[in-house]
């Protein structure tokens, strides 16, 4: 039953609910006055037959008294009985009169009805009983015998029943008829209670249904947080106090909200947004663009007019570039320059608010020029100031009154404004190292001239060239002379200046379309086009006269010269490939020297054949070195800058002599690649490297240079693999290094034998990097385990800013890519700890270990950059040979 009603009841509207249980409610009341009325009416009609049967009665019993007062005969007594229980046969009414035994006696039996256990219990007892059965009523009336009757019988006494008067009387048709009467009176009154409560639903209906509708209205103009505000509800509007009541409810309910709650829009909003964040190439390279369309977006949620944002990077002047969403008046761009400038004056780390740069960017030109008043230009602003990098900002966004007034879009706005400061700040600071990265990737730091990788690709560019055009180029080779003594008698920052102030020399007296490289060390190159043997030779002698006029002052105001000794080489007289030709002029160079210095030495057709069978001599070296495994791996420790402790080693090549002496890996590496067997040379110096490191049990990495060709050499890993468990050394202990500048050109064989490779468990490094813009790509590609950030930029750090920011901005993208991060060239106990400041991992150089024969596995933990100096006497001694 309840489930039925529970079905009756769902899923309705109040009108609907009302009506359908003012129905149930009728028809109920209608039962219930049906059978109340019906009952009432039986209960009436029983008590009025039980009267009408108890008068009739006594009226019989006096009829009878009066009777035999007069003295009838039994005969008329007889008659009037039988007369009393005929009765009136039309009448409902039945009287039968039944005698007891002791008139039975006297006057005789009747062979009338006998008396049932209704009357006998009446007879027995003296008592008037009654009896309802199926709309019958019964009555019994006892006749007890008075002293007229014992006048006549004379065998009973006084108070003795005589007989019993039964009276019945059916019920049946008049109940049905009152029934019926009953049933059509209501009936016809039914209606009226249905019909007032349709009439009552309608009244009730009408007044609830005007403020759900108005509930209605108000929450369908709700299309964000803001206009929540509007959900306000007059008592005349609702009618009732009980919705009055409700709705104060749920007004209180909408302030929370809009005091919790963030405006979906704003949300969905801020999540495009943070996409945007997302630094790209693109993105760096046209930032300004990426701002302006942020400004666009912003719009599109916020009203704003204005973006700005203030830099300091290093240096640089305090750069102020506002950008706008349309184009403003002239008014308005002073007008918000001055309120930024206040601004500023009351923040301590922007004091030079007057040496401001300002750029202005506009998002869309083609829109009509904004003016604003003095007071709307209203906005938040965010400030920053980190040390490590020195990065100085502050992001401020020109937003409708509206807005600042809206707590929640506030919130939002701020949230947006932190982020943005951190992304645009970054942008700012990524384009200028990205840019200074891109400078120094083909540019000296210390001199600003093209550097290594530059010379050889624009030598390969030039000889490629005259290959075309059968043309010849010539190239010099420029040493400076005694080099040593000056930084050993000066000291290395005099010695940069004087390096510094040769290249200007050189510089100057050469042509526009000529090459001039810092090659290495204090070593230039000069690659001439189209110049023949003698062309080359009236440069020398210019470059010779230039540096011979070349004074510099020392510290102590002491007056230094210096000279340098040149060697020539012409292609294709001497070489057909620029590593020749570089190999022939260096020899040349080495000439000059031996010849006393300062000197241009031009090559004599001897010295060519002295060149080539130098070079077959040092082929013939390499051969027996291979066959016999003659080559001998050099380890130089690499340290941990936290540890203290020496955590790897790198693995260099030497060749050992038949007289004893060391070949170092510079002059014989370029020989082997151009012969082909430098695969074969870098299998035989791991395989002994790590059986070295296995008998020594040295415990940390082992980095061993990758040549390119290795990589195409499909026998090369498997080889690798198997040295390793011959050893048994944890491939993931051997870091394998590729050069930027020595890699292949095929990215997609690369990518396979990396692949392979950190799949065998190895580990991989990028080395040299900075030297190349490129390196950037193998971070974008490759697993990179290690970065070997360029020697050159650490040795410089603590002299050039400029090298430093280099350093620091390196450091933190391998940090964020999950790389560690080695630090080469650490010369000195001035770098090591200008290198331990910006959180770089690990440190190699000689200041904390020069390449030996033998491992070194411990470092004193008291002295924080070098060995000490029982170590260096333990280890054998060995020829110093410069690295490469």
């Amino acid at each position: 039953m309840s489930n039925v009603l529970k079905r009756y009841f769902s899923n309705c509207s109040i009108r609907a609910f009302i009506l359908r249980i003012s129905v149930l409610f009728s028809v109920l009341g209608f039962l219930i006055i049906y059978l109340g009325a019906s009952q009432a009416y039986d209960s009436a009609l029983r008590d009025s037959s039980r009267a009408i049967a108890d008068s009739r009665a006594e009226l019989i019993f006096d009829d009878l008294t009066a009777a035999m007062d007069r003295g009838i005969s039994r005969a008329e007594m007889a008659s009037l009985l039988q007369q009393i229980n005929q009765g009136d046969g039309n009448s409902s009414l039945q009287v039968r009169l039944f005698r007891s035994e002791l008139i039975e006696q006297d006057i005789g039996y009747n062979q009338g009805p006998k008396p049932d256990s209704f009357v006998l219990r009446s007879l027995l007892a003296g008592t008037r009983l009654h009896s309802f059965e199926q709309d019958q009523v019964r009555y019994s009336y006892p006749l007890k015998a008075s002293e007229q009757c014992i006048q006549c019988h004379r065998q009973v006494n006084e108070g003795e029943v005589l007989g019993v008067l039964e009276i019945r009387q059916d019920l049946g048709p008049m109940l049905a008829g009152a029934r019926s009467e009953l049933l059509t009176n209501l009936l016809w009154l039914a209606p009226i209670p249905l019909l007032l409560a349709i009439w009552v639903v309608r009244l009730l209906n009408r007044r609830i249904n005007r403020s759900v509708v108005l509930l209605e209205q108000r929450i369908d103009q709700v299309q964000s947080l803001s206009d929540l505000s509007q959900l306000k509800f007059e008592r005349s509007e609702l009618g009732f106090t009980d919705l009055q009541r409700i709705f104060s409810k749920f007004e209180r309910l909408t302030d929370k909200t809009r005091a919790i709650a963030v405006d979906k829009e704003l949300l969905e909003f801020e999540i495009r947004l943070l996409e945007r964040f997302v630094i790209t190439s693109e993105v760096i390279q046209g930032w300004h663009y990426h701002v302006c369309e942020l400004l666009q977006e912003i719009n599109q949620v916020l009203n704003a007019s204005n973006l700005f944002s203030i830099f300091k990077v290093d240096d640089e002047v305090l750069g102020l570039e506002i950008f706008w969403l349309q184009p403003p008046t002239t008014q308005t761009r002073e007008r918000l320059e001055q309120e930024i400038r206040q601004t500023l004056s009351q923040s301590p780390h922007f004091h030079e608010a007057a040496l401001l740069e300002v750029n202005h960017h506009v998002a869309d030109e083609s829109a009509e020029p904004m003016e604003l008043a003095l007071e709307d230009i209203r906005f938040q602003t965010k400030s920053l100031l980190l040390e490590t990098p020195k990065l100085g900002g502050i992001v401020g966004i020109g937003v409708h009154s509206d807005v600042v007034a809206d707590q929640t879009r506030m919130l939002v706005t701020e949230s947006i404004l932190s982020t943005m400061l951190n992304v645009v700040g970054s942008v700012k600071a990524i384009y200028k190292y990205t840019r200074d990265m891109e400078y120094y990737a083909t540019r000296d730091s210390l001199t600003d001239l093209y550097n290594q990788r530059m010379f050889w690709e624009l030598m390969d560019n030039e000889i490629s060239r005259c290959k075309r055009d059968r043309s010849k180029v010539a190239l010099l080779v420029l040493d400076v002379d005694n080099f040593k003594s000056i930084n050993d008698a000066y000291g290395n920052g005099f010695g940069d200046q004087c390096l510094q102030q040769l290249a200007q020399t050189i510089k100057a007296v050469l042509r526009s379309e000529d090459i001039l490289s810092r090659y290495a060390g204090d070593r230039y190159t000069v690659v001439l086009p189209g110049d023949d043997m003698q062309q080359s030779q009236q440069v020398a002698k210019r470059i010779l006269e230039a540096v011979n006029e070349l004074e510099m002052t020392a510290s102590d105001d002491q007056s230094v010269r210096s000279s340098v000794s040149i060697g020539t080489a012409v292609y294709p007289d001497h070489a057909h490939n620029s590593r020749d030709l570089l190999m022939f002029g260096e020899n040349i160079m080495r000439k000059a020297k031996r010849e006393g210095k300062n000197r241009a030495c031009v090559p004599s057709n001897e010295d060519v054949l002295e060149t080539f069978k130098e070079l077959n001599q040092k082929s013939r070296i390499i051969l027996s070195a291979i066959e016999n495994k003659q080559i001998t791996p050099f380890f130089q420790p690499i340290m941990g800058l936290d540890s203290r402790k020496i955590e790897a080693v790198e693995v260099l090549s030497r060749i050992r002599l038949e007289d004893g002496g060391l070949m170092g890996a510079h002059e014989f590496i370029e020989v082997a690649e151009s012969m082909g067997l430098i695969h074969s040379l870098d299998l035989v110096v791991i395989e002994r490297a790590l059986q070295q490191v296995q008998d020594e049990g040295f415990p940390g990495l082992v980095f061993i240079n990758l040549s390119p060709s290795s990589l195409v050499m499909s026998e090369f890993l498997p080889r690798i693999r198997e040295l390793t468990r011959q050893t048994g050394i944890d491939p993931g202990r051997i870091v394998f290094e590729m050069t930027e500048r020595d890699t292949v050109k095929n990215l997609a064989l690369l990518e396979r034998f990396v692949k392979h490779l950190k799949s065998a468990g190895f580990k991989l490094a990028v080395d040299d990097f900075g030297s190349g813009f490129s390196s950037f790509h193998y971070l974008k590609h490759f697993p990179i385990d290690y970065v070997k950030i360029e020697g050159e930029f650490v040795s410089n750090m603590i002299n050039s800013e400029r090298d430093a920011s280099v350093v620091r901005c390196i450091a933190q993208l391998a940090k964020d890519l999950g790389a560690r991060t080695v630090a080469e060239f650490i010369e000195d106990d001035e770098v090591l700890q200008a290198v331990g400041e910006i959180n770089i991992d690990l440190g190699q150089g000689y200041h904390i270990g020069r390449p030996q024969s033998r491992i070194y596995t411990d470092l004193d933990p008291e002295l924080a950059a070098m060995l000490p100096e029982s170590k260096h006497a333990e280890a054998p001694s060995e020829p110093e040979l410069e690295e490469v």
